[in-house]
């Protein structure tokens, strides 16, 4: 439908937008007046999420944040620390938990990454606090456990997630299913990652690759067989910008 979709902070909540995209009309001029789809999500001076995605379903997925207030995540009347399922237009989807709510699933600190596999799967990435971050398999109305655990707890009633990391070695942001695996980018841990699955089951352990090489990396996208596009994140401020920063990379994975 040559709509562009966005999310972003206003002075009061973090929102959800559509542009129409003409390519006919000059660069620059090409994105039409925003027009707000959904608003009221949470904002705060950290986590305010941002990863959106439209899923197989053709429905709107948008990962949020706890704004740094952590009760907000097992509340369920709250949009934060969540992530919501909603139709191109912003309203609530049958077949969500609660029929009258865009939450698909809860307890989350501040989802990054949001990505399905060949099966339909939905999986997503998300910042932990001091010790493990996180990749998740989401089911509808799944409980992921924050604050109550970080990493895999064990506990009853809480998902535990499929894979974690030391903070120091991902701070997790883009995720993508390619070639039987989920890649997941890096921010401080400025490294690609390879989780190799079979169906929802790791096989092997995590495998790292681009370490270092080109510093923070935001965004991992499937260009569908064995291409990925990568997307850097140097000039966001904690970087260390180089000359040629920031850069959009075409990957062959295997």
């Amino acid at each position: 439908d040559r709509m562009v979709y966005a999310y972003f902070t206003t002075e009061s909540d973090n929102r959800i937008a559509r542009m129409r995209y003409d390519e006919r009309r000059d660069p620059g001029q090409q994105l039409g007046a925003p027009d707000t789809v959904f608003r009221g999500i949470p904002k705060g001076l950290i986590h305010n999420g941002g990863r959106i995605a439209f899923g197989p379903d053709r429905m709107l997925y948008a990962g949020t944040g706890e704004t740094g207030d952590t009760g907000l995540a097992q509340d369920k009347k709250s949009l934060g620390g969540k992530i919501l399922r909603m139709t191109p237009d912003g309203e609530p989807v049958h077949g969500n938990p609660e029929a009258d709510s865009v939450v698909y699933s809860y307890g989350h600190r501040n989802v990054q990454g949001l990505a399905w596999d060949k099966d339909k799967r939905l999986w997503a990435a998300e910042f932990g606090q001091n010790t493990w971050d996180e990749l998740n398999l989401i089911e509808p109305g799944g409980n992921y456990g924050w604050p109550e655990a970080e990493g895999k707890a064990g506990r009853p009633g809480l998902r535990d997630p499929v894979a974690v990391w030391k903070t120091g070695e991902a701070s997790p942001s883009g995720i993508a299913w390619a070639q039987g695996s989920v890649w997941m980018a890096g921010l401080k841990g400025e490294r690609l990652w390879r989780i190799p699955l079979a169906g929802a089951v790791p096989v092997a352990e995590p495998e790292a690759f681009l370490t270092g090489k080109y510093g923070r990396l935001r965004t991992v996208m499937a260009l569908g067989g064995d291409r990925l596009l990568l997307v850097t994140s140097e000039t966001d401020g904690r970087g260390s910008p180089e000359s040629g920063d920031d850069r959009i990379l075409t990957l062959t994975v295997r």
